[in-house]
């Protein structure tokens, strides 16, 4: 910008931002020879990316009022000076998001992944007093799915530790790091709220590293519940699936298995995918449209996997057929390459599920196709009695199915 000073001569400024990197679905890396151009769709909120912000040149000058009516420009000689008469620390007020913030950044981590060529950023909070921080799969995979795999937990007071992946579920999308020396004062574990009793409208504090920015701290609702989200990774593989909690706080790439705080401060969720425009350069953003793990779901997977490693899942032990364009979730209506539609002695079998019965409700909630039934299953434990509505040859029929179980991320 060019303009003339009080002494007519000829001078000029320039400001911006630039240097924006951007995000890699899922697995956050950037593959050699630079990004890919993506679509949008839902993406897991990874960041492998460095924001650089530079302000270069001079100032644009600012009008103020005076208490003569005149107005004091940029090149005016004059100018007036406002001090604050009060220079002591500004304390939050009680329960205010600022208070709530405060109070919860110190047990918020990033976490920062590498391994085989690949390495990103996510986050991660303290869950327990042994050193365990709860973040999501996609956030460690890199870690622990190549050679030379290297984890490290920051704190927000700068401090880093080198951490270890103690166990992780691909299809929860939930993994617990274990640091690998604990730093016992800086172990205060946030607290978790009770996602079943959360509504819409209710709201919601999100903390994380977008863009590698660390320690960012956003605001929203709950726009929705039980929303049935299957997140996959880069080459559009569906991998992890979700009943959510829908929030318009603002999230993006590198917010990843942050904290998603109620009111109170309370973990009410983990921040895991966003619905995202990706522009043609690939980049993609909050669109104010997120999903979190409900954390009720996300502690009985962490408490499993901190007590054997593995994750275990709910079985309806049928095959879906994806290629259904109809309402509800049809079983396959024969075997696929030697394995059968209904497991035989399987939970559908012995409630007398057939192939081809489209189900169309569980529980009494509605099943809308393939992943939505996998998301609300996955709500429930193995064990679990569920009613199920299914259609058979045009009618309505009802049966109990008492869900069977698969330990590990192997197909079932």
């Amino acid at each position: 910008v060019r303009y003339r000073n009080r002494f007519g001569r000829e001078r000029s400024y320039s400001t911006g931002f630039e240097g924006a990197v951007p995000f890699i679905q899922r697995r956050h890396t950037e593959a050699p020879g630079g990004p890919r151009k993506k679509r949008g769709g839902l993406v897991a909120l990874i960041a492998a990316v460095a924001l650089v912000a530079g302000i270069a040149g001079g100032a644009v000058g600012v009008a103020v009022s005076r208490h003569d009516n005149t107005v004091a420009t940029a090149d005016d000689h004059r100018s007036t000076t406002v001090q604050a008469s009060n220079t002591e620390k500004n304390e939050p007020s009680p329960g205010s998001i600022a208070a709530i913030a405060k109070k919860a950044l110190p047990s918020v981590v990033t976490i920062k992944a590498q391994g085989n060529g690949e390495s990103g950023t996510g986050t991660g909070f303290v869950f327990d007093t042994e050193g365990h921080i709860l973040t999501n799969n996609h956030v460690v995979a890199p870690a622990v799915t190549g050679s030379g795999g290297k984890l490290t937990v920051k704190f927000a007071d700068g401090s880093s530790y080198p951490a270890s992946v103690l166990g992780r579920a691909e299809g929860y999308d939930v993994a617990v790091v274990k640091i690998d020396n604990p730093p016992k004062d800086k172990l205060a574990p946030l607290t978790l709220a009770d996602s079943d009793k959360a509504n819409v409208g209710d709201a919601t504090i999100a903390i994380g590293a977008p863009y590698g920015l660390e320690s960012t701290v956003t605001k929203g609702i709950i726009s929705a519940k039980d929303r049935p989200v299957a997140s996959g990774d880069e080459t559009g593989a569906q991998a992890s699936y979700m009943n959510a909690l829908q929030t318009d706080a603002s999230i993006n790439p590198g917010n990843s298995g942050g904290p998603l705080l109620d009111s109170s401060g309370a973990v009410v969720g983990i921040n895991s995918a966003i619905q995202s425009n990706a522009s043609a350069n690939g980049r993609a953003g909050s669109i104010g449209l997120g999903f979190a793990i409900p954390i009720n779901q996300a502690k009985w997977v962490a408490d499993t996997l901190i007590k054997t490693g593995k994750p275990v899942y709910a079985q309806l032990q049928v095959l879906r057929n994806d290629d259904y364009k109809g309402d509800g979730a049809q079983i396959q209506t024969r075997d696929i390459q030697g394995q059968p539609a209904v497991t035989p002695g399987g939970a559908a079998d012995k409630a007398g599920l057939k192939p081809g019965d489209v189900i169309t409700k569980l529980n009494g909630a509605p099943i809308e196709n393939g992943p939505a039934l996998v998301s609300r299953i996955w709500t429930h434990k193995p064990g679990e009695t569920v009613d199920v509505e299914y259609q058979r040859n045009g009618q309505t029929m009802t049966t109990k199915v008492t869900l069977g179980s698969r330990e590990g991320d192997t197909p079932s």
